[in-house]
Formats: structure tokens, sequence, C-alpha cells
């Protein structure tokens, strides 16, 4: 069972007034976790020594302290609604979305009392408005910082007034347990710049300043294993999208794949002076320290493992941190083969007209995945007025803007290294209609994740441009000229709207579009019910992985 994360005296505020949970469960309610797809979360280990075997035992047992941090940021008390459920296929299904609202369906409640989500789910008092947020701050101006932090939680005093707890305080004890695990995992890495960062992400967990140790993150070349873990990306709050959430990966590199993907990331200031937009709309110069590798994960833990798997990593999302020194774009190709095999291909064969089918593959599938991330380093992280950054300007609207930015930039990229021989794997077709077919995937994820929302806009806007074809069949047929035209208008749209800052231009293009239609959702309940899983659930965990524990096992699915 994970273990819940306690606030040192400050009160949290229940998420539901009243609540049953022992009304009987109806089929449709049992069905949900047949969306989900077991899979066995392992990787070859032989070429490792047994100091990094230790150090993967220590890795995971700091993750998985950052299950239960995230279980308080979704929700609240994890081990009071789960002893509340009765059925135990029903308990599994809260535990798989960390809460009683199901992530693949818009968040709607699947245990019986429970209404919406809050906007911002547990990162904030359920009952807090936006404008009572900002009247707080237009009032209290010195509270700024500490509100609009990625590392605090929001709360009510004693005397209902709003106040803001940092991390490092809110998560003492299990940010202290995580600390002490990389402290000691420090010591047995034999790579220095995974021990520099090991030592200095600990320190970040303690202190609630986290750049130094992204730096240094940034900065590591040669490590064979690698974590990610603290509070990471703000999709969980769809309030303000001010607040990141917690969550972990254990990874071993994938030393092969890695070598083969080297070369693009020094081909981004290039990419970026072609894109199809006015100047002004790329005039920044993204990083070129960039490092582009693909590993196998062993462990994830609370955000990342909520709902819909992961299938790439782009960090870190620091801006200033960008700026100096690029990202690094990781591609978990264990976990991606996973989605190709078991949901990706089952969906083409059914969606897909049969004379296009052989255009999906997982090469190409695996490269508009590394490109999504790699694309997420190019277009424009400041408002071009200089009136601040895009985030902060777009407010809830930026993640799905920023996820629809990388999307449609990766298929440029694509585009353009294969006009160029750099891509040189497979037929342009293969991509294309690789990329389409995983439409229909992830459009299926539903509309309350930020990808989900970028999902639905990109389709309706393909759809509006004839992109594609529906037959009288169900199929679908891919039109690839147009397909073309309409990448290159949807990527001038969304970097003009992020470069502007235009929050109420955004705000539209997402009511306009991120909704699916009734066609397509025929469509997809077709796909679901010919029993095609929306997405994985891991088994994982030091004892999957044939490893001994330290400590006893905390949990982990």
């Amino acid at each position: 069972m994970r273990r819940s994360c306690r606030f040192l005296g400050v009160a949290m505020l229940s998420l539901a007034v009243s609540y049953s949970f022992f009304s009987p469960v109806m089929a449709q309610e049992r069905a949900k976790l047949t969306k989900y797809e077991p899979f066995k979360l392992t990787a070859d280990l032989s070429h490792l020594s047994d100091k990094q075997r230790q150090m993967i035992v220590l890795m995971i047992e700091a993750a998985e302290a950052m299950d239960g941090c995230f279980w308080v940021q979704a929700y609240g008390d994890q081990e009071s609604l789960l002893a509340g459920i009765s059925d135990p296929e029903l308990r599994e299904f809260a535990e798989i979305n960390y809460g009683p609202w199901n992530r693949l369906d818009g968040n709607k409640p699947f245990v019986e009392g429970f209404q919406s989500k809050p906007a911002g789910a547990n990162l904030y008092p359920a009952d807090l408005t936006v404008e009572e947020f900002n009247q707080h701050l237009e009032q209290n101006p010195n509270d700024a910082e500490a509100f609009k932090s990625l590392y605090t939680l929001i709360r009510r005093d004693e005397k209902d007034r709003l106040v803001a707890i940092p991390y490092s305080r809110a998560f003492y004890t299990e940010f202290l347990l995580a600390a002490q695990k990389l402290r000691q995992a420090a010591k047995l890495a034999e790579d220095p710049g995974l021990k520099a960062y090991l030592e200095a992400r600990a320190d970040a967990l303690m202190s609630n300043e986290y750049r130094e140790s992204d730096m240094l993150w940034m900065d590591m070349k040669d490590n064979a294993l690698d974590i990610v873990i603290g509070p990471i990306e703000n999709y969980e709050d769809q309030l303000n999208g001010y607040k990141a959430a917690c969550e972990a990966y254990v990874l071993v590199k994938d030393l092969s794949w890695s070598e083969r993907l080297r070369k693009y990331a020094a081909m981004l200031p290039e990419l970026q002076k072609g894109l199809p937009v006015p100047a002004a709309y790329k005039q920044e110069s993204p990083g070129t320290n960039s490092d582009l590798n693909a590993y196998d994960v062993i462990y994830y833990s609370g955000d990342c493992n909520a709902g819909s798997k992961t299938i790439a990593i782009n960090l870190p999302n620091d801006e200033e941190v960008q700026l100096q020194k690029g990202s690094r774009r990781l591609q978990l190709k264990n976990t991606m083969r996973a989605k190709f095999d078991l949901i990706l291909v089952p969906i083409a064969n059914f969606l897909i007209v049969p004379e296009q089918r052989k255009h999906i593959t997982f090469n190409a599938f695996f490269s508009n995945t590394m490109f999504h991330e790699v694309a997420h380093g190019l277009g424009i992280k400041n408002t071009i007025d200089g009136q601040g950054r895009v985030r902060e300007s777009l407010r809830e609207a930026a993640g799905a803007l920023e996820e629809g930015k990388a999307d449609i930039l990766g298929l440029y990229m694509v585009t353009e290294l294969f006009n160029s021989g750099q891509l040189s794997e497979g037929e342009l077709e293969d991509y294309y209609v690789t990329f389409m077919a995983s439409v229909f995937r992830s459009v299926r994820f539903g509309a309350s994740s930020a990808h989900g929302k970028a999902n639905m806009l990109r389709f309706n806007f393909f759809k509006e441009r004839n992109a594609f074809t529906r037959l009288d069949n169900g199929q679908y047929r891919i039109n690839i000229p147009e397909l073309k035209i309409a990448a290159t208008e949807l990527t001038n749209k969304i970097l003009k709207l992020q470069g502007d800052g235009d929050y109420e231009g955004a705000r539209k293009f997402m009511d306009e579009m991120g909704f699916v239609g009734p066609v397509l959702k025929e469509d997809l309940q077709r796909v679901e019910r010919a029993g095609i899983p929306t997405d994985i659930v891991f088994e994982q965990g030091v004892e999957v992985l044939g490893l001994e524990p330290t400590s006893p096992a905390k949990g982990g699915r």
C-alpha cells in the first residue's frame, strides 16, 4: 500500500462532502479496468555492475516516495478512499487513476458520491476560484512569487486566509526519505556526472530549489542509469497551470539506440530558422547541448504513472535551463514498444484502410514520438512583446498548446530531415500514416489532460482541412498532400498564439476544436467494443526485476 503524505499540522480540505462506496458496482464501471492492458516493466540488466544494480534498488525506493505525494496533490487522503471501496476491481481502478475520477474519460467520477474533479485537483483548496486567487494577489502582491511557484501548495489557514506551503515542508517526510536514498545511490555511482546530479537532486528536494540539479542533469552524458524525480510537470493544475506534480522514472540507457539518435539534437538551430512562421516567432535560439537518448524504464511513480503512461520525456521545464543548455529527450523504448504492439497496430488494422496499413511501422512511431520531444525545444518560450513567459501568459491553456506544438513540429522535423536525407529509414508515407493512426490511439485519452486536448485540437483541425477521409465502412484514408498543408497551417497558428501570449485566442481555439465529435465518438466506441485496450498498467518494482530491496516494499503496480 502506498504511503500517504503528512502536512505537518496543515489540514486538507475534503474533496467530497459526503459519499458512500458500498453501492453495487455497475457493469460499465467494472468494465473500465479492461481499458488497461497489463505489462511487465523489465529491462536487460546483464551488462550492469553490482554497484549499478544496488543503485537501481535505491533509486526505486526513492521513487516510491513520490507516489504518496502525488496522491495528496491529485486527490487527498489515499488510505481513506481505498479503504472505503469494497469492490476490489473498482479499488484497483482508483489506484490506476490516483483518485475517484477517470483520467481517460474527461475526469468523470466513477465512485458514488463524488462530483467533478476540482480544476486545481488538491493543489489548491477545492473551492478556490481563479478570481479569488487573483484577488488575493492584488491585495497581497508580496505573495505573488510563492503563490505562483511551481513548488508550493495553496491552503487556507485557521483564519481562512490563503497561504502557500513549500513542498519541502508539506512533503518533508517523503522528500527526506527520497533524498536519503539518492545520497546512498550517489555513493555507489561510478559516473561523476550521475554522482553530482544525485547529490544535487537530494538537496533540491529539501530546499525547494531545483535549478542547480537541472543544470547538472543536463551535463550528464555517459550515465548508464538515470532517475527523474521530484515535482516536474504542471498538467495536474488545470486551475492556473502553476503547480508541478510529483513523479519519478527510473531508467536504464539503451546504448545502441542512443547512438543512432545522437546527431539530431545538433540540428535544432537550423530547424528553428526554417519554421514556417514570421521571424519574430522564431527569434530565440534553442540550446545546442540537448541530449537525445533511448532508455528502458524500470519504474514509474506518481504523476507519470496516473492514467495514460508516458512514452517519452522532454526535460527540464525550466526555461532558463533550456535557453542555456537545451533539454534532454528521453525515449522510453520498452513502454513505447508495448503501446505500439498492444494498441496502435490493432487500432490501425481496425480503422486505417488496408492499402495504407503497410505504412504503420515501429520505426516511424518511435521517430514521431522522438521528434515530438525534440520539437519542445523549437518555437518560442517568451512572448514577442516582452511581457513574460508564454507559460504564464497562456495559464491553464499553455500545456495543451505546447503539446499540440510539439506534435505538429515533430512532423515538420520528420519532413525536413527526410527530404534532406538526414532521416533515411522507411518511406515518408510511413511517418505520416503512423502519425495519423497514432492520433486515434491518443485521442482516446479524452479531454482531461493537456495531451488529450492537443490530440482533439489536431484531429478536428485536420478534419476541417480534408487531411483524411472517412469511408462509408468506418475506415480512414490519410490524404498526405492535404495533411502536409494542414500541418503547416497548424504550426503557424499555434506558434503565433504562443508568441503573442494570446490567452483569449488560445481559449477560443480550444473551445472550437477541443472536442470529440459524434462520428469520432462512435468510431472510438467501436474500437472499445473490439476489445482494444486504451492504455497499459504496469507490473513493476524491485522484485519484478529480480533484485533484493533494501527496505520493505511500499507499493507500486
